[in-house]
């Protein structure tokens, strides 16, 4: 062997050490426990309720767009004043095991419900907005309990696991849901959910790490995390970036079946073997992430990222010809751009984890989640309004174009020149 290839093998060893590492350590292990066992439920959640609402009670197109838009609403309204009501708790993991504990009984309401043939429209709206709002409340709170149980040094590692939870499940979250749904009915495989957000509470409980103190009173009300964003080049100009990019991947999500269907002629299961190509691609992106951030630096992994995200989305627009040939281009773009958005939602992830000061935390977060989540429903009417008016096959390519000049943020942010942070760390100068 070459000493070149002597040292790549010692480096590759060093980081799968620095990862698998993280398990052995009891905190790290709960916290990713019950994150990973939740991740499995929701996705039983994704096509358990929408599937109760179909074949049990016949839901048009209309209610199932209510359905949708009730599970997102908690994310727009409830972010930035849960992040404000969390940085001032001194428990956020008592908060989180409540919200665990809060989404099971909505869930297990459910098939509750209509095993005393008493379930509703009215009934998932009303679990599909409580576990939309306990969500909400679970997610501005995890990293308080995140930093408490993860060094400074550790949190590219940590994240990188994490995502990989996430890709394996939506990997294989789909199938096994499919599986449940058939053998017990829509409903009563939402019993299966509701009993992964109680394993995710029997593991919070039992981490013992002191988390943050709380906030101060009078440390900036509901607008300091805003403030914080918005004073800050990097991170201000970096969640500009991110917002573009889920915007124009909204154009992608909303229109990708009636295109994939109705222009390009595939089947639904080929639709969907294209679809899992991005899970794949995510447990691809969540190994080589650590890796690239400590060869190149955080900062130009993350540019990395947004270009590895949405360069493969052009393939899209441009899938045409036989069959095999558009299956192909198709699962290139998923797999790419799922590896991709693993990359960049480990490197930015951590950077604004350890750049975000302790006491506006969740403050931050909140922020971060409102921008995240309110861009899509605009973006899903801008997909629908353009594709009426220019076609299918045109706004994908206005979408996709769009997404890979969302690095133009990045740019100016200058976070490319960012290597390594610290917790706490001072982020690049102000606006």
């Amino acid at each position: 062997m070459s000493p070149g290839s002597a040292r790549a093998a010692r480096c590759q060893a060093g980081d799968q050490r620095a990862e698998t590492g993280l398990l052995r350590e009891r905190g790290f292990r709960l916290y990713w426990t019950a994150q990973t066992v939740s991740l499995i439920g929701d996705e039983i959640n994704f096509l358990a309720v929408p599937l109760a609402a179909v074949v049990l009670l016949d839901a048009g197109a209309a209610e199932m767009g209510w359905l949708t838009a009730v599970a997102l609403l908690p994310s727009l309204l409830l972010s930035i004043p849960g992040g404000a009501w969390a940085d001032r708790q001194s428990s956020r993991r008592r908060a989180m095991i409540v919200a665990d504990i809060g989404r099971c009984v909505a869930l297990a309401s459910v098939p509750l419900a209509y095993a005393c043939g008493a379930l509703t429209m009215t009934h998932l709206y009303i679990a599909e907005f409580v576990v939309g709002a306990l969500t909400v409340l679970f997610r501005v709170c995890q990293h308080h309990v995140y930093v408490s149980v993860v060094a400074a040094d550790r949190y590219v590692d940590a994240n990188a696991l994490l995502s990989g939870s996430r890709s394996a499940a939506a990997v294989a979250g789909p199938s096994t849901s499919g599986i449940l749904v058939q053998a017990l009915s829509a409903p009563f495989a939402l019993v299966m959910d509701a009993l992964s957000y109680l394993v995710s509470a029997v593991c919070l409980g039992r981490i013992s790490k002191q988390e943050a103190p709380p906030a101060p009173r009078g440390s900036g009300g509901l607008i300091a995390g805003l403030r914080w964003v918005t004073t800050h080049r990097t991170p201000g100009l970096l969640l500009a970036g991110v917002c573009m990019l889920s915007l124009c991947h909204t154009f992608l999500m909303t229109l990708f079946v009636l295109y994939g269907t109705t222009e390009l002629g595939l089947a639904p299961s080929a639709i969907g073997a294209v679809v899992a190509a991005t899970g794949l691609g995510g447990l691809a992106g969540a190994f080589v992430a650590p890796r690239a951030v400590r060869r190149i630096g955080m900062g130009p992994t993350i540019m990395a990222g947004f270009l590895w995200f949405s360069l493969p989305l052009i393939l899209v627009p441009l899938a045409d010809g036989p069959t095999p040939l558009v299956i192909t281009a198709l699962a290139a773009a998923q797999l790419g751009a799922g590896s991709g958005i693993a990359v960049l939602d480990i490197a930015a992830n951590s950077y604004l984890i350890a750049t975000i000061p302790e006491t506006l935390r969740s403050r931050v977060m909140g922020v971060v989640q409102t921008a995240n989540f309110g861009v899509r429903p605009i973006g899903a009417v801008l997909a629908g309004s353009l594709g009426t008016t220019l076609g299918l096959r045109a706004t994908l390519w206005i979408g996709t174009t769009s997404a890979v000049l969302s690095v133009l943020w990045v740019i100016a942010s200058r976070v490319q020149r960012v290597r390594n942070v610290t917790e706490n760390a001072e982020p690049a100068q102000a606006l």
